[in-house]
């Protein structure tokens, strides 16, 4: 198979089930056949199985000696707000939110680490921040300002993780051992919500596909395709994914696109895109 077509599935294929993870967990949450912190653990459960047998069939390695308790505990705070979250989120806006921060985060920690962009990359950065502090203002179509919060947590503890991810040099292998690494932490929250738990096969089995399919062989999908990605592109391409998901919840969860939505997706995909561009010739491929 060429190397860009192969690039393009393994993209297209990841890209799909970073949407789906939202679709999932919206599906499972917004109709209360599990609670927010069950869902957590099992995702993060089947997804660290998952994980560890891909790695371990493909030869890369001991994975409990992989990974690290800090990266896992971004991992943690990413998960279980996430989780939360979606309790009163639609699936395209709190993938918007998710997303949003995420790029907001990494952009804002090369600020501070003495990158100077140019004003381009100001002028995007403020449109996006523009597009989340509309898409949370007080009003009829507004989603729940708690919910939102939490939303923006789980895309910070996103960003963080990513920018750690970074210094992987065996990525995937390194993710198993997170993920291994942050169910305990999953399923102490489960262990004091115990008395508020709700179980149901439906919600369970979202749950699984969540962590197995949309977690553990997404992530997959998206470090095969890494190697064929600058990290320009590699960046871009995930501001599909907000739209995917919206698309997703008006196409299977019946929900309905707002004037706000719209015009803070704009706002937000549209600086962040104009905050990640650079000159193509100077990115390298990520690694």
């Amino acid at each position: 198979m060429p190397s860009r077509l192969r690039t393009a599935l393994f993209t297209a294929s990841a890209l799909v089930a970073f949407a789906a993870n939202s679709l999932l967990c919206r599906q499972a949450l917004g109709h209360a056949s599990i609670d927010a912190a069950s869902f957590s653990s099992i995702r993060l459960a089947s997804g660290a199985v998952t994980l560890l047998l891909v790695t371990r069939s493909t030869g890369r390695g001991s994975i409990p000696m992989r990974g690290s308790w800090g990266s896992a505990a971004m991992l943690f705070l990413y998960a279980v707000p996430f989780s939360f979250a979606y309790v009163g989120l639609g699936a395209g806006t709190g993938a918007l939110i998710l997303f949003g921060s995420v790029q907001a985060t990494m952009l804002a920690a090369a600020l501070a680490t003495g990158e100077r962009p140019p004003v381009t990359q100001w002028v995007g950065l403020a449109l996006a921040v523009c597009g989340l502090v509309y898409l949370v203002l007080p009003g009829l179509a507004a989603p729940s300002p708690a919910r939102c919060a939490l939303m923006l947590t789980a895309g910070i503890a996103w960003g963080i993780y990513s920018l750690r991810g970074r210094r992987a040099v065996a990525p995937l292998a390194e993710t198993a051992g997170n993920f291994v690494r942050a169910v305990p932490l999953a399923a102490a929250v489960s262990a004091v919500a115990a008395s508020r738990a709700v179980w149901s096969i439906e919600g369970v089995l979202l749950a699984i596909l969540s962590g197995a399919l949309a977690s553990g062989l997404g992530y997959v999908a998206w470090y095969a395709a890494l190697s064929g990605l600058t990290a320009t592109r590699a960046a871009t391409v995930q501001l599909a994914v907000p739209m995917l998901a919206a698309a997703g919840g008006v196409a299977f969860l019946a929900e309905r696109i707002t004037v706000r939505l719209i015009v803070s997706a704009a706002l937000i995909l549209g600086g962040v895109a104009l905050a990640l561009v650079r000159t193509e010739r100077r990115d390298l491929p990520v690694r």
